[in-house]
Formats: C-alpha cells, sequence, structure tokens
C-alpha cells in the first residue's frame, strides 16, 4: 500500500498493511531546506518546499501543515515576534485587545488582507500540487477562542469570559465569520482535510459546558464548511482531560490528534474502547521524548501505543503534539522504522 491507500484504508474502517504513521514535523523541517525559522515561517516556497523535503526523506503518511499558532490572528493586525529557534508568537505588550472594551473593535475581516492566511493557502497549493496525489495533505487551523486569545493573551481572555462572557463571545463570533471563508479558501487548494486545534475543548483549561458554551456552535459551523466541501474533519487537542464527547457531538470529526486520555477515561485502553469505533485516533507518543529518555524508552512508547490504540486498525501513530523544533530527526525516524516493522497488520 501507498501512504493514500494506507490512510484511506483506516478511515474506511478497514485494516491498512501497517499503521499509518507521521511524527508531527513541522518547524523542524526548515532544517531540511536550510532555512531559519523567521524565514520559513514567512516565506511560503520555503515552508512547502520543507513539508515536501520531510515526505520525501522520511516517508511519512500524511503532510499537516502546522506552521505556528499566529497565523490566523494576523488578520487583525496583531505584530508577531519572529524569534530565530522557536515559533512565531503574539507580541503581548501590543495585544490587539488590551481591555475588555477592546473586544468591539473585533469585526469579520477580509482573509485576503492577511499575508500568514494567504501564506498558507499558497504553502497548501504548492504542496497540494506536488505530493497530493502521493499523501493526504490535511491544513491546520487554530479554533476561534485560540485566535481571539492570540489577540488579547490566554489568561486576560479567560479572565474576562467571567467579567464579560458576551463581549469575548460576540468577537469570536466575528472571529468565526473569516475562519469559515478562509477554510473554505483552504478547501479549494485541493487537500484532503482540515485539523482545527480546539486548544480551550480541555479540563485543563475550562468546563465543558463553559466550553460547549463559548466555541461548541462556533467549530460546529466550521465543521460543516469542511464536510459541505467533501473533505475530513480532525480535531487537534494536545490538552489534560480532553472533551471526546462534546467534540464529537459538535463537529463529527473523521480523526482526533491528542496527546492525554479524554476527560471520560481512565487511560488510552478505554479511549480505545469508547471511541475507537467513533473516529479514527492520532497520536499519542510524547513529543518532548524525543529529546530526552533512552532511545529504548522512545521505542517501548512508540510500540505501547500501538499495541494499545493500534488493534484492529482505526489508528494513526504520531505525536501528540509538534514533534520538538530544535531537535534531532533521530526519534522520528525510529518512530517511522517502528511502524514499519512492529506496527504491521499482515505478519
Amino acid at each position: 500500500m501507498n501512504s493514500i491507500e494506507r490512510i484511506s484504508a483506516v478511515f474506511e474502517k478497514k485494516t491498512p498493511d501497517r499503521v499509518p504513521v507521521y511524527p508531527i514535523m513541522s518547524g523542524i523541517t526548515r532544517k531540511l531546506t536550510g532555512a531559519s525559522y523567521p524565514e520559513w515561517s514567512q516565506n511560503a516556497d520555503i515552508c512547502a518546499q520543507s513539508f515536501i523535503k520531510c515526505a520525501d526523506e522520511f516517508d511519512i503518511d500524511c503532510i499537516v501543515t502546522l506552521i505556528d499558532l499566529s497565523v490566523e490572528c494576523d488578520a487583525w493586525g496583531q505584530k508577531i515576534i519572529y524569534p530565530e529557534n522557536e515559533a512565531a508568537h503574539p507580541d503581548y505588550s501590543q495585544s490587539v485587545v488590551s481591555d475588555i472594551d477592546d473586544y468591539s473593535k473585533i469585526k469579520k475581516v477580509d482573509y485576503r488582507t492577511s499575508k500568514r492566511m494567504m501564506m498558507h493557502i499558497d504553502v497548501c497549493k504548492k504542496i497540494v500540487e506536488a505530493k497530493g496525489s502521493e499523501k493526504p495533505v490535511i491544513a491546520f487551523v487554530f479554533g476561534p477562542l485560540g485566535v481571539l486569545s492570540m489577540l488579547r493573551n490566554q489568561q486576560d481572555m479567560y479572565m474576562d469570559l467571567y467579567d464579560d462572557p458576551e463581549a469575548v463571545a460576540e468577537s469570536a463570533h466575528e472571529i468565526n465569520e473569516t475562519l469559515k471563508e478562509y477554510v473554505s479558501a483552504l478547501c479549494d487548494t485541493g487537500i484532503n482535510g482540515i485539523m482545527f486545534d480546539t486548544l480551550f475543548s480541555s479540563g485543563s483549561i475550562m468546563s465543558k459546558p463553559m466550553w460547549d458554551e463559548m466555541e461548541g456552535g462556533l467549530v460546529e459551523e466550521l465543521a460543516n464548511v469542511v464536510h459541505e466541501k467533501n473533505k475530513l474533519v480532525m480535531i487537534h487537542n494536545c490538552g489534560q482531560q480532553i472533551y471526546f464527547d462534546a467534540q464529537i457531538e459538535r463537529m463529527k470529526p473523521e480523526a482526533i490528534s491528542f496527546l492525554y486520555p479524554p476527560d471520560d477515561c481512565r487511560n488510552f485502553a478505554e479511549c480505545k474502547e469508547k471511541y475507537g469505533d467513533k473516529v479514527v485516533l492520532i497520536g499519542c507518543v510524547t513529543p518532548a521524548n524525543a529529546v530526552i529518555g533512552t532511545d529504548e524508552e522512545w521505542d517501548n512508547e512508540c510500540k505501547t501505543q500501538f499495541d494499545t490504540l493500534g488493534k484492529d486498525g482505526g489508528f494513526i501513530l504520531a505525536t501528540g503534539c509538534e514533534y520538538p523544533a530544535n531537535a534531532s530527526f533521530d526519534r522520528a525516524n525510529r518512530m517511522i522504522e517502528i511502524a514499519k516493522t512492529y506496527g504491521r497488520y499482515d505478519k
């Protein structure tokens, strides 16, 4: 099987030849083209070529265009800092939303005025053109509350949810109106699906009822846009105690990428039992372990995740969040090799 056939089998609830695999290599791919982090983050040609080269050199089964979490907030004029050795992030000393009164300034904007959104669209076009016939291509998009937190900062926005939830909700709605058009444009590049980062749908950040009230309906609208385009809806959430049930109810995702078991499961085994027939499970190797511990410990974690979550298929072996951008490629290679040998279903 090739990567397209392998991933397709998983989503069709069939058992492929082996478990599909993709350590989420994003910023680290800049090393393959000799680019600096700022160049990789802002130049569509360099960024796309880095992802393409990664797919070629490491034979991953899927390309996910995670650049950083500041791509979308650019549309509202948020100043971004581009460090030399880490992902771009907002300059919170110049937040667009500096106090509660500023939420009223957040209105729907034209995504085409955003250099970073348009860059991401261009990256997707270039990857699809180069690898779309060989590898599934999944665009990565931050959810509306996440984007709003980039304009305010997470801690202050969380406090604002208690002080003036209507102001936060209205701003999130305006952002979502932009995201719906942006997501539609991404789908039109020929990608296979969109992975939404639903950071706030996690017990480590906010309660399930609060998340459902503040973002549930909005991400449901985004998921509907993607499904209407006949593309896959995926969710990424690397928080603790994430809400599988609420997100499945709202978004009807085909897959969930995660790092920790959901809030209603004691462990990964229970997660597989409860949700394995509802969504494709993606994960859940600890990214930090790419730079700490021994090779044997890393290998054992990869094998354990396959043994626990990969039984009878429905699973993609991956890191539970981005592979460290300044790590060695060695352990990514080890994960891929484990998938090709230990992770076989046809042996």
